[in-house]
């Protein structure tokens, strides 16, 4: 199989039937496609089916044709999907203010390679960052947000996001709260990182809130963002434990290494198009 072959991946979910796994494989047999992965997961509970399937088509190149032939085989079988083809490289954002980790640790990986995507704007509302974005060769945008002209400066935001064609907005330690009209305007998944073990400590200072309570494990959770704050589906976390001999900058110290990977890891499996949303929930698959 040629390296530079085009897949196309597809995530599914739908009630559960019989014969689901057979039919899918079968469809892309039957049309000369070499399945490279499938995976599949079953909500006992509501008996909905999820799964993930990437293949190559016959010819080696995923085509628009390829897309909507499969779209209208799983409408038939009464399931939800969305198809991505490999060769089309997601188009990215990165929102920052004045904390720096979480963006160098983005762009350093995808220098390296770690992230199949496009990285075409660092957007912020403070000046901090523009000499780091300039020394990695990315344009930088300041948009000030004040709280009498925020619905203004995120309309400058969504206009900049519309016209740079963006797939995907990373919010890397982004210290402003997105509106709806936000939400509703950028037309694209938004990731947020936020410092803390969700459902606990959401909100501001979550270090602060975490240190008052005394808590033996702190922990960063990477979520896409919701018009409830710190409220949207979970993509991945992880903790680190403390003690009572930690105070506050401590907490803050070991938070920023969860915060990097956490976050790194979420965008690196919605790239791959391993996130499935299902309600409140994702379903990640391997």
């Amino acid at each position: 199989m040629s390296s530079s072959a085009s897949t196309l991946v597809a995530l599914l979910h739908g009630p559960d039937q019989p014969g689901l796994v057979a039919r899918v494989s079968g469809w892309i047999f039957e049309r000369g496609g070499n399945i490279l992965h499938a995976d599949q997961h079953r909500d006992m509970e509501a008996g909905v089916f999820f799964q993930r399937i990437e293949w190559v088509p016959a010819n080696g190149a995923a085509s628009a044709a390829d897309t909507t032939a499969f779209q209208t085989f799983a409408a038939s079988l009464g399931m939800a999907v969305r198809v991505a083809a490999s060769a089309q490289r997601p188009r990215v954002a990165i929102f920052v203010s004045k904390f720096d980790h979480c963006f160098h640790d983005l762009v350093l990986r995808w220098r390296a390679g770690e992230f199949a995507c496009d990285l075409v704007a660092v957007v912020s509302n403070h000046p901090d960052l523009a000499p780091a974005a300039a020394a990695y060769g990315l344009p930088f945008h300041v948009i000030p947000v004040t709280a009498a002209d925020k619905p203004a400066a995120e309309a400058k935001q969504v206009a900049l996001l519309r016209e740079l064609r963006v797939d995907l907005v990373i919010l890397a330690r982004y210290m402003q709260v997105l509106s709806v009209d936000f939400l509703a305007g950028a037309g694209c998944p938004v990731i947020n990182i936020h410092h803390s073990f969700l459902p606990a400590f959401a909100g501001g200072k979550p270090y602060h809130q975490a240190a008052a309570r005394g808590v033996k494990l702190i922990g960063a959770t990477a979520h896409y963002a919701t018009a409830v704050l710190d409220d949207g589906p979970i993509i991945q976390q992880d903790v680190a434990r403390v003690t009572h001999r930690h105070d506050v900058e401590d907490l803050i110290r070991k938070g920023r290494d969860l915060e990097k990977s956490v976050l790194a890891q979420a965008v690196r499996w919605h790239l791959e198009n391993r996130v499935l949303i299902y309600g409140h929930k994702t379903v990640v698959f391997d």
